[in-house]
């Protein structure tokens, strides 16, 4: 596959040149419909949103309202259009980027819809992990098309990229480029308690920078604690560095939030966030930076630097050394269930696969190789989720 930089070199050329800049979100579900309207209010006639799914009828009446509420804004500026694809169908795919040439695709659609899995799992095993295979039945299809269409698009996950991302890559495939979601979420918590902590004006400004795991954005947002392992921290005011108890911050992100679809919100606004980021860098040859999740095929989440100017992105290495961040999110991943990725296999730790016997009476697979993914997120669908609804 062509590399991230790659993919900006191209991206860039596009935007000089003065041509669209063209967007698919796949899956108009909550996220999707969060995203598209986000988008929508850039008010960016250089945008152009493919809007792609399984059901047309639903496609067009969500859209459909999306478009008149940003006309009755006055927001309504970007192309809209329509694609119906069967996700499920790697061809498919491959030919709607063979047509359109997608400069960016946002995978937000998941396996089996309906239903959020860490409601059945965390106070049962108190690790996500266990999802992985579900988490990556979509964006498979979707990386697998990437190839076939010899596409440059830039891919962002949605779905568990912690691993789903660097299982893709340890099985010689296409992977997305960066994941949205899990970690972006804990940033702005992690600003909320230090205005709060130092009684901070909202004229100041408060860069957070931070690399650790879906499994520490969890239990730092529900429980305001790290389990014994913090994750590797680093915060400014005005551009000074500040020191705080992170013991007593990390008790300040458990604020109340929703746990219906309203949740969304925020892994739309991560997307959002990365999409808008990396235009603006290319736009304005800037430096920008963000945090996500299994970044260029990475286990963990880390901070990101998009250099607009160069037309690179990397891990952004000012404060953590990259050696550090990898070894920091291995050991907060493993909380979440997953003992390692290589090889083309998800590796599941003794103590899940454990807590999944004793629990739920299910004999879950140490190890899950790429082949065997459809297989055992039907074992997690079957034994699991549906008995448990």
């Amino acid at each position: 596959m062509q590399n991230t930089n790659k993919k900006l070199e191209i991206l860039s050329q596009k935007i000089d040149a003065g041509k669209a800049t063209k967007i698919a979100i796949f899956g108009l579900g909550s996220v999707g419909n969060f995203l598209l309207n986000f988008l929508i209010d850039e008010a960016d006639k250089d945008l152009e949103i493919y809007v792609v799914g399984r059901n047309y009828d639903h496609l067009v009446q969500d859209v459909n309202i999306a478009k008149v509420a940003a006309s009755i804004r006055g927001l309504l500026k970007s192309n809209i259009i329509i694609k119906e694809v069967d996700l499920s169908n790697v061809d498919a795919i491959a030919d709607f980027m063979k047509e359109v040439e997608p400069d960016f695709i946002v995978n937000s659609s998941r396996a089996y819809s309906g239903i959020k899995y860490g409601s059945i799992s965390w106070h049962n095993v108190r690790a996500y992990g266990i999802w992985t295979p579900l988490s990556i039945s979509i964006i498979k299809n979707i990386m697998h098309a990437h190839k076939e269409a010899n596409s440059d698009a830039i891919v962002i996950n949605t779905s568990y990229s912690d691993a789903s991302n660097p299982w893709l890559k340890s099985a010689g495939m296409n992977y997305p480029d960066f994941g949205s979601g899990n970690l972006n979420h804990l940033v702005p918590r992690i600003k909320f308690a230090v205005r709060e902590l130092l009684n901070l004006p909202y004229d100041k400004e408060v860069d957070v920078t931070i690399a650790t795991s879906h499994f520490h954005d969890v239990v730092i947002s529900k429980e305001g604690q790290s389990e014994g392992i913090d994750p590797l921290l680093h915060i400014e005011v005005d551009g000074k560095e500040i020191e705080l108890d992170k013991t007593e911050i990390f008790k300040k992100c458990a604020i109340s939030m929703p746990t219906d679809q309203k949740r969304n919100m925020m892994n739309a606004s991560s997307n959002f966030e990365i999409i808008k980021k990396i235009i603006h860098a290319l736009r304005d040859k800037s430096i920008n930076y963000f945090a996500s999740p299994g970044p260029l095929g990475s286990i963990g989440g880390y901070p990101i630097k998009m250099d607009g100017s160069k037309k690179e992105v990397s891990i952004d290495e000012r404060f953590f050394s990259y050696d550090d961040m990898k070894q920091h999110n291995r050991d907060s991943i493993y909380l979440d269930g997953i003992e390692n990725v290589a090889d083309g296999s998800l590796i599941y730790t003794d103590e899940l696969v454990q807590k999944v016997k004793d629990v739920f009476g299910v004999d879950l697979p140490k190890k899950v190789h790429f082949s065997e993914i459809e297989q055992t997120a039907n074992l997690l669908i079957e034994k699991i989720i549906k008995p448990n609804i």
